[in-house]
């Protein structure tokens, strides 16, 4: 069973220094149809006006990771780090019992564009920390980014999800193999190509449920493209 979201119906907000689309409800965008999946609750796609951000703020017994699609994003929190994101890194924040941070573009004169995902812990009362990793361009294949084990060379999530990303060209096609009573939700983030052999494009996400395998291909036109995010979560 496949539910197909497309990017148009998403909620959006513009505030001019910021323009966001909401996966799921979020701030002034509520549809009770989409208030998260399994221990997903937010994903948005957020694009940051040059030295414009989010002033200080807190968050509290969440999980959050930000993935830069373009640009960079500076960050500081109550803790004492510092830090600036690019695209082929992850960065995830357990704010658990309370953490107080701050983000802006990194950029005087470019936007920055990404994605932050925000999942509910697995228990409450965590204590506050961040983790960034950078990881090598891949293709062809799944890479895992993200575990509750940090395996791999992944980040640490507290949570039972599984986050991989996969980036395909021209003519190529793969296949990932879903562990029986799983719910996946599938969040294209750059190109097109197809999901199930539904069309899909950038913005656009999935949520999949009992199926045994999830596939997703490209054209073999030159210049055909797609990279994807993959969470594997429990139900």
């Amino acid at each position: 069973m496949l539910h197909l979201r497309k990017s148009a119906e998403r909620g959006q907000a513009d505030h001019g220094w910021l323009k966001a689309r909401h996966s799921f409800s979020f701030g002034q965008y509520h549809d009770p149809r989409f208030m998260g999946y399994g221990p997903l609750r937010v994903i948005n796609e957020d694009r940051i006006a040059p030295g414009a951000g989010f002033a200080t703020h807190s968050h509290k017994d969440m999980e959050i990771l930000t993935f830069i699609l373009e640009g960079a994003l500076e960050h500081k929190d109550s803790q004492g780090g510092a830090g600036i994101i690019r695209p082929g890194e992850v960065q995830r924040m357990s704010a658990g019992t309370g953490i107080a941070h701050s983000e802006f573009n990194a950029s005087k004169t470019e936007p920055v564009h990404l994605l932050q995902i925000w999942m509910l812990p697995e228990r409450a009362g965590l204590p506050p920390g961040y983790e960034q990793k950078a990881f090598a361009p891949h293709s062809g294949s799944w890479r895992l980014l993200g575990a509750p084990d940090g395996r791999d060379g992944a980040v640490t999530i507290h949570q039972d999800i599984d986050l991989y990303t996969v980036r395909l060209g021209s003519g190529e096609s793969t296949n990932f193999s879903a562990r029986q009573g799983r719910k996946l939700w599938v969040q294209i983030t750059r190109g097109s190509g197809l999901l199930h052999g539904l069309e899909v494009a950038a913005g656009d996400g999935a949520a999949i449920e009992q199926e045994a395998m999830v596939r997703i291909s490209t054209s073999t036109a030159p210049n055909a493209g797609i990279e994807a995010l993959l969470f594997d979560m429990r139900s």
